[in-house]
């Protein structure tokens, strides 16, 4: 049935990895080497205009900016965030056979896992050497956003609508051996 509470744990699953797409995944801040001035970039996962991109902080020095149009390839994120959407919408959709769901909640679990990790270790990484590259920086500093962790939600409401899951499908298997 779809009133049960796993429903609204993967509506809320999906709808997090959905979100991954409307915020940037990290902020850099870098130093410019040459003048006087601190360049603020966002990593996003869908490359758009960004209203802080290039933003100067020290008043009087020029702005310099950078497009991020070309600078990493997100396309790995972009699909994984898009798989755990679908595998939340499909879960959902899947509420007659619950071994399924659960094995689908579980798929959903992995991607949002597998996405953070990419995160964390390639995308951030690559982007904040790029930058520092192209801008002629040091090296930025990264401040993590609400893009970062979005995922770990969705894994957190993947996981506690599996343990529902799980739950309804021994509560029917007790109810069919008193039978």
């Amino acid at each position: 049935m779809l009133q049960r509470i796993q429903t609204v744990f993967l509506l809320f699953a999906a709808t997090a990895m959905a979100l991954c797409f409307a915020y940037p995944i990290a902020q850099f801040t870098a130093h410019s080497l040459t003048i006087d001035q601190v360049m603020v970039s966002d990593l996003n996962l869908i490359a758009h205009d960004c209203p802080n991109m290039g933003l100067q902080i020290s008043e009087g020095s020029p702005i310099v900016e950078v497009s991020q149009r070309g600078l990493i390839k997100t396309w790995p994120l972009v699909t994984l965030a898009l798989l755990g959407v679908a595998l939340g919408v499909v879960a959902i959709l899947l509420y007659r056979n619950r071994v399924l769901q659960a094995r689908v909640a579980m798929g959903g679990f992995l991607v949002s896992l597998v996405y953070f990790f990419l995160v964390l270790i390639w995308a951030v990484d690559d982007y904040g050497k790029t930058c520092s590259v192209l801008m002629g920086t040091e090296a930025p500093s990264v401040s993590w956003t609400l893009g970062t962790w979005l995922p770990v939600v969705a894994m957190l409401f993947f996981f506690l609508a599996q343990k529902a899951i799980r739950k309804d499908e021994a509560k029917v298997r007790a109810a069919d051996r008193l039978r």
